[in-house]
């Protein structure tokens, strides 16, 4: 019995880890909790991303508005962004995402721990970029996604991921989407 939890535990320890897959932390690990509806973007759709919005985010300022294993927040800061707040709500999820920080030494990520619509409410930065990827059966999207725009930077962008395709609201122009298994993803921008 003791063998099989063992067993059971080494196998959950590598499914709770996400590769970061470009920049300067490349091929670095991050670890995260078991939690219900924690799923991390998959390395192809952040490569698609990425590649989307070129592969350096210099001085960008970035927000990980649900940021659960904090996949897509690294990623940014490993490619160069100036600022990522980590917006997290979870405390064992708020744990992993500063343990990954300080694993990285990344002095540009912020870890936030907060309702999400809350502390948007009260931030007034400008931001670059929002990765917008909630619980992935909520119905968040629709509600935060329209709130968005006075958040962001002339020409900012907004990264939506969730099982149906997004609806583009007025003030956002459809720049790229795909599909990834129950996925769809999509860079919108500021018009």
């Amino acid at each position: 019995m003791r063998a099989k939890q063992a067993a059971s535990r080494r196998a959950h320890g590598v499914a709770n880890r996400v590769r970061i897959v470009g920049g300067r932390y490349r091929r670095r690990l991050l670890e995260f909790p078991d939690a219900g509806g924690l799923r991390p973007t998959p390395d192809r759709v952040r490569e698609t991303l990425f590649n989307w919005l070129g592969q350096d985010l210099p001085d960008w300022r970035c927000l990980d508005l649900f940021a659960g294993s904090g996949a897509l927040g690294f990623e940014a800061a490993s490619r160069g962004a100036a600022r990522v707040v980590l917006v997290e709500r979870e405390p064992a999820a708020c744990a992993a995402l500063e343990r990954n920080r300080a694993l990285l030494a990344a002095s540009a990520v912020e870890v936030v721990r907060a309702e999400a619509l809350s502390w948007l409410a009260k931030d007034r930065t400008p931001w670059d970029l929002v990765f917008l990827d909630p619980p992935f059966d909520s119905d968040l999207v629709e509600s935060v996604l329209p709130a968005l725009a006075p958040h962001l930077a002339p020409d900012g962008r907004v990264y939506v991921e969730q099982a149906t395709p997004p609806v583009v609201p007025a003030g956002f122009i459809m720049h790229r989407s795909g599909r990834a298994g129950r996925s769809h993803f999509a860079l919108l921008i500021k018009e």
